[in-house]
C-alpha cells in the first residue's frame, strides 16, 4: 500500500519561501521515484500576517497541525517586526506547544565542503548535538523589577525537570547506539558553576548510563566542549545539552561543516509533531534576488523524511546533495554559487 504523508508546510519570511520551494520540488521528485505521496498543506505564517493581523500562532493552527505527520519550516524573522516578537510567538510556541522537546543538529563535513578548520576533513566531522528543546533558560520563567531605573533587576531562571532532562538522554543514549559509530555519549554541561541544574544532569546520564553498558559516556564543561570542536571535532560522536548550550555549540558545529548554507536540524517529539528546518535564518537582504543556497533547506527536508521512514529516498537526497557540492557548486555563500537557487534545486533533482 502507498504510504500518504501529511506535511504541513510554512514558509516564513525572506528568503524561506525561496527555499522551501527547492526543498519541496526535490521531496516531490524522490516520492515519484519511491512511490510515497505527499500530501502538502501550506500555513501563511510570519511577519506579514502578523503585519496584517497582530497574529503570530492561532490556538485553531496548533490544533491543525496536531493532525500532521510532520512540519517544514523555511524561516521566521521579519525586518519590520521588533526581534523577539515572531521568534517567541511562532517558533518557540510550535516547540512548547507540540512539546518538540528533542532539537536534533547534525554536524557533518561532505566532501567539497571547506572547513575553516586547519587539516580537517570528512572523516573528522560527523557527529549529532541533542540539544534539550523545551526548557532550561528558554521557558521564559523569571521578571523585571524596577525597570528603567538603576535598581533595576533582572532575573532569568533556567528550568530543568528530572522528566525533561531524562527523556532528553534517553533519546540521546538510543541515537548513539543507533548511530552505530564510535559508541560515545558525551555531556556537555557546567557542573563547577551551574551546581544545582547540571547535578541532575549529572546524575540522570550516569544513572541512565548503566542501562546501555554499550556506549561509553565522558563529560565536558561548554566551554571545553567549543575548544574541543575547534581542535579535535573527531573525538565527538553524539553530544548531548540544555538548551541554552545546546543553541551556542550548534551554530559552532554549523561553521566548521561548511556554514549556514548547509545546516539543518529538526525539533522532535518522538511521540507526537516535529518540524524540520534550515538553521540559518530568513535573510531578507537576498529575498527575491534567487541567490541563496537552498541545500539546508534541501537537507532539512530529508531529513524529515529519513524521520518519517523513507530512509532510501533520505540516503538519496543526501548523495545528490554530496554530488552538486562536489561537482557543480564554486561555494556555498550566497551569491557565490555559479547557480541561482532555482538551478541548485534543479540539480539535485537531476542527481536523483
Amino acid at each position: 500500500m502507498q504510504k500518504n504523508y501529511k506535511i504541513a508546510v510554512i514558509p516564513g519570511d525572506g528568503t524561506g519561501p525561496e527555499v522551501v520551494a527547492e526543498g519541496l520540488k526535490v521531496l516531490k521528485a524522490a516520492s515519484k521515484k519511491r512511490g510515497f505521496k505527499l500530501d502538502l498543506h501550506n500555513y501563511d505564517l510570519g511577519g506579514e500576517r502578523y503585519k496584517k493581523s497582530g497574529e503570530t500562532l492561532p490556538d485553531s493552527v496548533i490544533e491543525e497541525l496536531k493532525g500532521f505527520n510532520a512540519i517544514f519550516l523555511g524561516a521566521i524573522g521579519h525586518p519590520d517586526v521588533k526581534p523577539g516578537i515572531l521568534e517567541k510567538g511562532i517558533l518557540l510556541r510550535l516547540r512548547f506547544e507540540l512539546d518538540q522537546y528533542i532539537n536534533l543538529r547534525p554536524v557533518k563535513l561532505y566532501p567539497g565542503v571547506e572547513t575553516p578548520l586547519k587539516d580537517k576533513g570528512p572523516e573528522h566531522i560527523d557527529f549529532v548535538v541533542v540539544r534539550e528543546n523545551t526548557e532550561g533558560l528558554y521557558a521564559g520563567a523569571g521578571g523585571v523589577l524596577k525597570k528603567g531605573t538603576l535598581d533595576e533587576v533582572a532575573v532569568q531562571e533556567s528550568i530543568n525537570t528530572r522528566k525533561g532532562v531524562e527523556r532528553c538522554l534517553r533519546y540521546a543514549f538510543d541515537l548513539c547506539r543507533k548511530r552505530g559509530r564510535a559508541k560515545k555519549l558525551t555531556l556537555c554541561g557546567k557542573t563547577n558553576v551551574l551546581t544545582y541544574a547540571f547535578d541532575l544532569w549529572e546524575r540522570a546520564f550516569c544513572q541512565i548510563a548503566k542501562e546501555y553498558p554499550d556506549i561509553k559516556t565522558d563529560y565536558a564543561h561548554v566551554d571545553a566542549t567549543c575548544m574541543w570542536m575547534v581542535k579535535n571535532p573527531e573525538w565527538f560522536d553524539v553530544i548531548v545539552t540544555d538548551n541554552m548550550f545546546g543553541d551556542i555549540i550548534t551554530d559552532l558545529g554549523a561553521m566548521i561543516q561548511g556554514g549556514m548554507g548547509i545546516a539543518a536540524g529538526g525539533n522532535i517529539n518522538p511521540e507526537g509533531v516535529s518540524m524540520f528546518e534550515p538553521i540559518g535564518g530568513s535573510a531578507p537582504k537576498y529575498t527575491g534576488k534567487g541567490e541563496i543556497n537552498p541545500l539546508a533547506a534541501i537537507s532539512a527536508a530529508m531529513m524529515m523524511i529519513d524521520y518519517l521512514g523513507e530512509e532510501e529516498a533520505a540516503r538519496e537526497i543526501e548523495a545528490s546533495v554530496i554530488r552538486v557540492i562536489s561537482k557543480d557548486l564554486k561555494s556555498l555563500s550566497a551569491g557565490k554559487m555559479g547557480y541561482s537557487t532555482q538551478e541548485v534545486g534543479d540539480l539535485v533533482v537531476k542527481y536523483l
